[in-house]
């Protein structure tokens, strides 16, 4: 683990390493260049995401490349209908001297990949609620810490709807990001097939290690913030519940519910991580917008005017940037 003098000589070798990250991972993952920063800025931010897309666009792939860049551990969970919560979190056995004994679950890694996380019913599903919003289990009574860093990506197939269970609101507002992947443009597509079609594999370097990225965690939550940053992200959540005094008419059309305190939070610290890998010290406004639709996304409610005129959640967000 690196040390330094300073806090703004930390920031310059975050920023340097992000680069580098960026580098790295783009020798694998093609054309998902949004998509890594998002990511990117969630392990940074000691935050988890949400990954909605189609088969096929390299959602594990991208994971485990990232995992590899990072040096972390990393585990994938397949969440199928009959998938237990100790599948998960691990449970205990009777050992041949009659004891008891914890066998941990992959939930212990540094990285967890939820796959398919809405094909499983929520009582698993809640199972993950409490390591990723305490980073720790409990199991017969016992409390037990999950390695740091820790960050749960899951992923989500949105065109694919029999046999699903949508995930509840309270384990929506636990992602910090909800990201959704697009196809490939042509020239990304192109350059896919040739890397893929062969024999050769891309290997990628290791750039940081735990230690060093829980540093950079910490880094990020020492930023400093103007206050007209921090009034704008706030202002910008309250705009999104309906029927309160900052809620514009339009809102209160088209809204069920808005975003609750967790988003400002998000918000905050997202803009401090996107700051400091884009070489600056400080937030400023433009750094809140740059990470609030996938924020703000899992965290409204449309009503059923808005779904009858096919005004999207997107859409509402943005007009209100």
């Amino acid at each position: 683990m690196r040390t330094f003098s300073s806090d703004k000589e930390a920031a310059d070798a975050l920023a340097a390493s992000y680069q580098t990250l960026r580098q790295e991972i783009g020798k694998v993952i093609i054309g998902q260049d949004e998509v890594v920063r998002l990511v990117l800025t969630a392990v940074f931010s000691q935050g988890h995401c949400l990954l909605v897309g189609v088969p096929g666009l390299a959602k594990t792939l991208l994971i485990q490349t990232i995992a590899d860049s990072l040096d972390l551990s990393f585990n994938r969970i397949q969440f199928t209908p009959d998938l237990m919560p100790s599948d998960i979190v691990g449970s205990e056995t009777l050992t041949q001297d009659r004891n008891f004994q914890f066998v941990h679950g992959p939930v212990f890694a540094n990285i967890v990949l939820a796959d398919e996380i809405n094909r499983t019913p929520p009582k698993t599903q809640a199972a993950l609620l409490e390591s990723m919003q305490e980073y720790s289990v409990t199991v017969a009574g016992k409390r037990y810490a999950l390695d740091r860093p820790f960050f749960v990506l899951a992923t989500q197939n949105p065109i694919e709807q029999e046999g699903t269970y949508p995930l509840p609101e309270a384990q929506l507002d636990r992602f910090m990001f909800n990201i959704e992947l697009g196809y490939p443009s042509y020239e990304a597509e192109l350059q896919i097939v040739k890397n893929t079609t062969t024999d050769k594999k891309p290997s990628v370097s290791k750039v940081l290690h735990a230690p060093d990225i829980q540093a950079y965690q910490h880094l990020v939550r020492r930023v400093p913030v103007a206050d007209n940053v921090i009034e704008y992200a706030v202002n910008l959540v309250h705009k999104t519940r309906p029927n309160t005094e900052r809620a514009p008419a339009r809102v209160s059309q088209l809204l069920e519910w808005g975003a609750g305190p967790r988003a400002s939070q998000h918000l905050i610290v997202g803009a401090k991580c996107n700051a400091l890998l884009n070489g600056k010290y400080s937030p400023d406004i433009e750094d809140v917008r740059a990470i609030a639709l996938p924020i703000l996304r899992h965290r409204i409610v449309r009503n059923f005017k808005a779904e009858a005129e096919g005004i999207s959640v997107e859409q509402i967000i943005k007009e209100l940037l």
